[in-house]
């Protein structure tokens, strides 16, 4: 069940550096810090539906969101796991009246939801307000073009090992990386079955990389970029 909270300075600082919100002017801020709530939800929560009227967006505060879609057989397609600072739903500011993915929180979440209709009115009369959404609408489009792009390109091994090396703070060597999330959740990121992921992990234990849990080492970062 979710409940109402105050926005709190932390809450506040992760908005206000957010893609959305990052330039937009004092005035154009304070009125959109007004028009966000903020909301706790508990693990596996559903925040929404597919198909179910759409009257908000959302900002991911805390945790992890999920969004997936389900076939007419039940079975789930993970589309994005969103995380502190990104924001979902936000393409329904220029078109469509109803959600066309399923979001649940992968993890206790806070997130800040915005009123469709409240914002939609402030970007018609704050000019910054209507740039900073067409600067998220057209981020979502270019992470969906490279997802699509590395889906097609990419073999499951090679999917594992760019997001190794795009979480790792290592340039060369040794490294360890702890997966921010369940390897379940990770797998929908990465558009894998669960059982790919580990056949991927497997195949890379011959280039260096073991799995003990969440935790990730990397023998040479170097040679994890030959992949």
């Amino acid at each position: 069940m979710n409940k109402v909270l105050n926005l709190n300075n932390r809450d506040r600082n992760i908005l206000v550096r957010s893609p959305l919100m990052a330039d937009l002017t004092p005035s154009s801020l304070v009125k959109m810090l007004a028009s966000a709530s903020v909301l706790s939800f508990e693990s596996r929560d559903i925040l929404f539906r597919e198909s179910d009227p759409a009257d908000c967006f959302y900002s991911v505060l805390s945790g992890y969101v999920r969004l997936y879609r389900l076939n007419k057989d039940g079975r789930e397609a993970d589309i994005r796991v969103c995380g502190a600072g990104d924001t979902f739903g936000e393409c329904l500011l220029t078109t469509g009246d109803s959600y066309d993915y399923n979001a649940q929180a992968a993890e206790n979440i806070t997130i800040a939801r915005f009123n469709l209709q409240k914002v939609r009115q402030l970007a018609e009369q704050e000019h910054d307000i209507a740039c900073a959404i067409i600067h998220c609408l057209s981020n979502d489009l270019r992470r969906t073009m490279a997802c699509i792009a590395n889906d097609r390109l990419q073999t499951a091994p090679q999917r594992v090992a760019q997001y190794l090396l795009e979480n790792c703070q290592s340039a060369m060597g040794a490294a360890s990386i702890r997966l921010p999330f369940q390897k379940s959740l990770l797998a929908g990121k990465l558009g894998l079955a669960p059982e790919a992921l580990s056949r991927a992990f497997s195949s890379l234990r011959h280039s260096g990389v073991t799995v003990r849990g969440r935790m990730i080492q990397i023998e040479d970062v170097s040679a994890l970029r030959q992949i």
